[in-house]
């Protein structure tokens, strides 16, 4: 149900909120490939201003934010493995512990599939660790599609961890 949640572009006050939701689920474990907490200056540069932004979304209910949705260029500098076209971009999606269910994701990203198509993406990737089972679904429920898989990538402490790569295709611009 999203009758209270509302979506908003992500500003600079918003840091200290998303570090929150977003330290708490490295806290957690098992979902994401981030392990060292965010400060609010390593927010801004990761999500909320970086130089290849195209959408930074959060939602909120009653001025308290639930979640957060990034999206961006990919990096045609990328070092690891798995480099993307030039056309493409990366999505990262965050709701806040316990509130999963309420539709939080679907809201944003229907906010996001607009920046993105207004953008020009031709694809978006969304690489979601193999044992997070709930993020594997939102995507695929949000018609994102499997398309690749990246094996024993090492997390910052070693631990190896595979990586399912889904895409989502947006119609051609013109």
């Amino acid at each position: 149900m999203t009758d209270l949640v509302r979506t908003r572009p992500a500003r600079p006050d918003d840091a200290g909120a998303m570090c929150a939701i977003l330290n708490a689920i490295i806290a957690k474990g098992g979902t994401t490939a981030h392990q060292r907490p965010f400060d609010e200056a390593r927010m801004l540069a990761h999500y909320i201003r970086p130089p290849r932004l195209i959408s930074c979304t959060v939602a909120e209910d009653a001025g308290r934010l639930l979640g957060f949705q990034h999206l961006e260029w990919c990096d045609p500098d990328w070092p690891g493995p798995g480099k993307l076209p030039a056309d493409w971009a990366v999505i990262a999606s965050f709701v806040a512990d316990g509130e999963q269910g309420r539709g939080i994701g679907k809201a944003l990203w229907s906010v996001t599939r607009i920046a993105a198509e207004t953008a020009g993406v031709r694809t978006i990737d969304a690489t979601i660790r193999t044992d997070n089972t709930a993020g594997l679904r939102y995507y695929s429920g949000s018609g994102f599609a499997d398309y690749d898989r990246l094996v024993a990538l090492p997390l910052r402490d070693g631990t190896r961890v595979d990586r399912q790569r889904k895409r989502f295709d947006l119609p051609p611009r013109g």
